[in-house]
């Protein structure tokens, strides 16, 4: 089995991480292929510069900080391997290498090399020079599209928390753990709720976010506590309880697709009339502009937006061919192509 298990930052502690790497040799040892997602590189470079407890927000300030945290995250998992004679391969990613099919190409090449040489890769977003208008946002998406990447049967999402549970603990003592999730709607989502650490950048709702992108991929998840022994095999066997596991979708989308569909926020909103809707989902076409009854935002080509029905409910997304003046200018009358349908996610 291929198994990408990502660490948040609350979890990347000498300790933890030492434990976790004997873990991964265990895998690997018994014929899996591993590869590690790991946050904590600007954590590390504000604890190595000793500046105090309160990390800075600017986002020029915190790029120079990961460069810092970098190589100290790597030499972390360096050492955590080494009692078990396997060696790390540090691998940044940055979003544009999921979008571009030759960049696509390299980084599963340079993965599945990794893996080849019994190398394991330990994959994070290069901070140092990420755009912040073009980037993953936080880890859990990257493990996520990682899993797509290298045909990943399993995700596991390790974080400070024993799952998704049925409320927040902070606030109800009873709330319990949802130990499966066939599909992940609404009210889930609801119970995920907001960043929750102080210390990562995202939380449950970022994690559901992912298990919702892996899924949809056709790859299993798990949501489990990083401090638990054992967790991994225990990932790995399917056992109950492990955390709250999300079955995997039959379908399996593309990773462009996967991209446009969770990774691009949204710039705008296209609304579309009954005709429009139903050849959108049930014939595969793609949107014209005699279609579209509506036009919010100011988009421009390549750009996302939301396609929603007369109801109001958003029903797809894609990139748009044309600026938003143009869109309402053609809305209702024209023949011409917005979304075109290989640009076109449904996601409902």
């Amino acid at each position: 089995m291929i198994a990408v298990v990502k660490v948040g930052s609350s979890s990347v502690t000498s300790e933890t991480v030492h434990r976790l790497c004997g873990e991964l040799a265990a895998a690997r040892a018994d014929g899996h292929t591993v590869v590690v997602v790991t946050s904590g590189a600007i954590s590390a470079g504000w604890d190595a510069l000793d500046r105090g407890p309160k990390r800075p927000s600017d986002p020029a300030v915190l790029q120079a900080v990961s460069a810092v945290g970098q190589h100290r995250l790597m030499r972390m998992w360096q050492d955590g391997f080494e009692p078990h004679d396997v060696l790390a391969g540090q691998v940044l990613l940055a979003p544009l290498d999921f979008v571009h099919r030759t960049q696509y190409l390299h980084a599963r090449g340079t993965l599945q090399h990794l893996a080849d040489l019994g190398v394991v890769p330990v994959v994070n977003e290069n901070d140092a020079v990420a755009d912040e208008e073009i980037r993953f946002g936080d880890n859990d998406r990257l493990a996520a599209l990682v899993a797509h990447l290298v045909g990943a049967q399993l995700l596991v999402l390790l974080t400070d928390a024993p799952g998704l549970l049925t409320a927040d603990p902070r606030r109800d003592t009873e709330a319990s753990l949802i130990e499966e999730v066939v599909e992940i709607d609404q009210e889930l989502e609801r119970l995920a709720g907001g960043p929750g650490s102080t210390v990562g950048s995202g939380g449950m709702a970022s994690k559901l976010a992912a298990a919702k992108i892996a899924t949809w991929s056709g790859v299993q998840t798990v949501i489990a506590d990083a401090a638990r022994p054992g967790v991994l095999a225990a990932a790995l066997a399917d056992e109950a309880g492990v955390g709250t596991v999300f079955r995997a979708r039959k379908s399996r989308l593309s990773a462009r697709k996967l991209w446009i569909a969770f990774a691009l926020g949204s710039s705008g909103r296209l609304t579309v009339d009954d005709g429009a809707r139903a050849a959108l989902t049930g014939r595969g076409r793609s949107l014209l502009a005699a279609g579209v009854s509506g036009v919010a935002g100011a988009f421009r080509p390549e750009d996302a937006v939301e396609i929603a029905g007369p109801d109001g409910v958003v029903f797809a997304k894609g990139l748009v061919r044309v600026p938003a003046e143009r869109a309402s200018e053609w809305m209702g009358r024209r023949s011409q192509v917005v979304v075109h349908r290989d640009d076109l996610v449904l996601v409902t």
